[in-house]
């Protein structure tokens, strides 16, 4: 286990924040949150921290100092991935990545499906308005990877914590019909995911991921529903400008 000083940036909102959030979880490495209001950044943020002012992002090491009075001491790091794969090599042989090189091939191999299906019609279809049968044809992708039980290459990896977030913020903007694609069509998707046979191995497969106790205490469904509310109107009133 790592005893350098890790504080990690985050947005309660961004499905990508979330990976990092999952993985220091499941590290079981010591972390200070600091959630950023990604409507209102704070000046500092984006001259110490991260110069494109995204989350989430990561220090590292340097001493021990309020969030927001980042050191310069510290290493900062960017991007959900780099960062996930940052916390595996942290938490020590297997505990993120397999051990096995062809497992750890296969991770990488869903995680870059994750980012080419449901990462993409996630932003696709609730900011953008496109169909939402998009995330249907994403899901049914990614279920075709799994095994035929456990997660996404047998043993839980940073694959899963790669996927969590967007299963959970799909789920939500479905149910409540928070996006900008056609009015009543979310509910007919999530309909489809809960009850057609075709989706069994997926529906096994997100309960398994939603009872693991590093999901339970980082997903907040009604913070997500509210604060994703807010941004649809922004992008609403956009449009209508």
């Amino acid at each position: 286990m790592a005893t350098q000083e890790i504080t990690l940036y985050t947005a309660k909102v961004c499905p990508y924040a979330h990976r990092t959030e999952l993985a220091l979880e499941e590290s079981g490495l010591r972390y200070t949150p600091f959630e950023i209001d990604l409507q209102n950044k704070p000046e500092w943020y984006a001259i110490k921290v991260n110069p494109a002012g995204k989350v989430p992002a990561l220090a590292y090491g340097g001493p021990r100092v309020p969030p927001d009075q980042p050191s310069s001491e510290s290493t900062k790091l960017s991007e959900s991935l780099i960062i996930v794969e940052f916390i595996a090599d942290l938490a020590g042989p297997g505990k993120l990545l397999p051990i096995d090189p062809i497992l750890r091939a296969k991770a990488r191999f869903f995680i870059d499906t994750v980012a080419n299906t449901i990462g993409s019609a996630f932003s696709a279809v609730a900011m953008r308005g496109e169909p939402t049968q998009k995330i249907l044809a994403a899901i049914e992708k990614i279920q075709s990877l799994l095994p035929v039980e456990n997660y996404a290459v047998g043993e839980f990896t940073i694959a899963d914590i790669a996927v969590a977030p967007f299963f959970a913020r799909c789920e939500v903007f479905l149910d409540h019909g928070i996006g900008l694609f056609e009015e009543g069509t979310g509910r007919n998707v999530l309909e489809s995911l809960r009850m057609d046979p075709k989706f069994e191995r997926y529906r096994r497969y997100w309960q398994d991921l939603q009872a693991r106790e590093s999901f339970k205490k980082t997903f907040d469904r009604d913070n997500f529903r509210a604060s994703f509310t807010k941004k649809i109107a922004g992008l609403r009133a956009q449009q209508q400008a």
